[in-house]
């Protein structure tokens, strides 16, 4: 944009459109350049080889604006083009104040679906100043760039469209600090991978039931968590610590696990889990991930065998907090940078403390209080909460594979 362009100033908008092909950006500046005109803005899209090719230029000195329409619409013709000149002033509008990135994930996503959310936005005050896609697979993926409304209550109001409708819609606000080195902290069981790991050792000692009945209770916060906690490991006693090996081998990464820890690792950003299952277990998976934290709560083990004890200081519901903290701090980290993903009501500390808390296939309790939820089975779509586009990671592994 020049310098001395003011909001009266008359402008040209032209816009091209037809079927896309290497040089057309390079022609219609070509023939533009003949009338030394000023470049004010350009937008150019290309969806399924159909270009739309936008240019906001100053109006050509000495009259000549009526020749500059003849040129473009001749040129346009000439590569079967259509061409279209707007007159006006000025640059863009200025965006409203508040500026949110709104998120969504759909498999399938729905043109009803857009729709109640395009209108979502509008009905809060909001204006759509772009939308691109992110991802066409696993799940279709779009980002929304609003304007003119405050990111809280448009949070609020599309949290209610994404209940109603059963899909996902995160909404951050925009900023350089989207693009700054973060902190990603999540939970292990059944966020980082599949499975409940005390359930994996409670299958070695035949008291799966009785297990998986305390953990489904304590999830959903019915339950004290350090007391769920001592009374699952006690049906553990007297397994014998060769069993640490065959859990470590059963463990299942959610899908998309690899691909969303290999490529904040690429960005440079720090990553750790919290757990309130083993440090048996997420030891290994700190070694095999390459993660930079891990804590989580330690199993007794005297003379080969599990004592039906825990050790040292629980990792509870506060204490997962407490960690993403301090994490953060060792990682140097700003909290208001850190992202939390977890599935359980003792994740909701965590998730509330980070600058971005993310429910990950949650239970209603998790999902309603965290600032978005993902309710897909596919780990790196938390990519796309942060901006990073599917053909940013696969171009990533191309140029650098794992």
């Amino acid at each position: 944009m020049s310098a001395s362009l003011t909001p009266d100033v008359p402008t040209l908008l032209v816009k091209i459109f037809g079927k896309d092909r290497p040089g057309i950006t390079a022609g219609l500046f070509d023939t533009l350049a003949a009338f030394a005109v000023d470049v004010v803005d350009i937008e150019q899209v290309v969806t399924r080889g159909r270009i739309v090719l936008c240019a906001l230029v100053t109006e050509p000195a000495g009259g000549t604006e009526g020749e500059l329409r003849a040129t473009v619409h001749s040129w346009a013709e000439s590569l079967k083009l259509q061409a279209e000149i707007i007159s006006g002033t000025g640059d863009n509008r200025p965006r409203g104040h508040g500026r949110s990135h709104v998120t969504v994930l759909g498999n399938p996503l729905t043109a009803e679906n857009s729709a109640a959310i395009a209108a979502t936005i509008t009905r809060t005050g909001g204006n759509i100043d772009r939308i691109f896609r992110l991802a066409k697979y696993p799940v279709t993926a779009v980002e929304f760039a609003v304007s003119g409304v405050e990111t809280e209550p448009l949070r609020t109001a599309l949290a209610t469209e994404s209940h109603e409708r059963g899909v996902d819609i995160a909404v951050v606000s925009a900023g350089l600090h989207r693009r700054a080195q973060r902190l990603v902290v999540m939970d292990v069981d059944s966020t980082l991978i599949q499975d409940e790991v005390i359930e994996l050792f409670a299958a070695h000692a035949g008291c799966e039931e009785q297990v998986a009945e305390i953990t489904a209770s304590a999830m959903r916060g019915e339950l004290d968590f350090e007391q769920s906690l001592h009374a699952r490991v006690a049906l553990l006693e007297g397994l014998d610590e060769s069993v640490v090996d065959k859990v470590r081998a059963e463990v299942r990464l959610t899908p998309g696990a690899r691909t969303l820890i290999r490529t904040l690792k690429r960005l440079g950003y720090q990553v750790g889990v919290v757990s309130g299952g083993f440090t048996q277990v997420t030891d290994d998976l700190k070694v095999r991930l390459g993660l930079d934290f891990a804590s989580a709560n330690t199993l007794e083990i005297v003379d080969g065998k599990l004592t039906g004890r825990v050790i040292g200081e629980v990792v509870d519901r506060a204490g997962k907090a407490r960690l993403l903290r301090r994490f953060a701090a060792e990682a140097g980290v700003p909290l208001a940078q850190t992202v939390a993903i977890g599935d359980g009501a003792n994740d909701l500390d965590m998730l509330n403390a980070a600058g971005l808390g993310v429910a990950f296939n949650a239970k209603p309790v998790v999902r309603r209080a965290a600032d978005t939820a993902v309710n897909v089975p596919f780990l790196d779509t938390v990519l796309y909460l942060l901006g990073i586009t599917r053909e940013e990671v696969e171009a990533a592994d191309v140029a650098e594979p794992a």
